[in-house]
């Protein structure tokens, strides 16, 4: 069984374009993240910045803005378990070319398909992630 950090199937050039593209999309390097993860699932961080950000993140057929609102959705439509993971890529759906009325749009729609209820806590997560980049704004 692998520990996750030695990984010898070639996937170093995987996990640097993962973080390469973690960087482009989240507007920062991915120390802090990986830290985090690692704290409780060592190795698991590697295997996101590998399969998410470098290898599905890549392919061809959407761009990085519709890949952030779809991230957005989904993790919308999970409920309370996905609003951290949305209220991080929602900052990363702004560099990307989204209007925060897209994403509101995108949180309304679901709704319809995950519940009003879901929709409206999905909502008001985003709101506080406009207040917060508002904030830097001004300071």
């Amino acid at each position: 069984m692998s520990d996750g950090k030695n990984n010898q199937n070639g996937s170093d050039a995987l996990y640097e374009q993962g973080v390469k593209t973690f960087e482009a999309a989240m507007g920062q390097p991915p120390t802090a993240f990986i830290e985090t993860v690692d704290a409780i699932a060592p190795g698991y961080a590697r295997m996101i910045l590998e399969s998410e950000f470098g290898d599905a993140y890549n392919r061809p057929g959407l761009d990085l803005r519709t890949r952030e609102l779809v991230v957005i959705a989904s993790c919308g439509a999970l409920g309370v378990t996905g609003w951290g993971a949305m209220k991080m890529h929602i900052p990363a759906a702004l560099r990307a070319g989204a209007t925060r009325q897209e994403i509101v749009e995108v949180l309304i729609q679901i709704g319809f398909g995950a519940g009003l209820p879901t929709a409206l806590g999905a909502l008001q997560a985003a709101k506080e992630v406009f207040e917060s980049l508002d904030a830097a704004k001004k300071a």
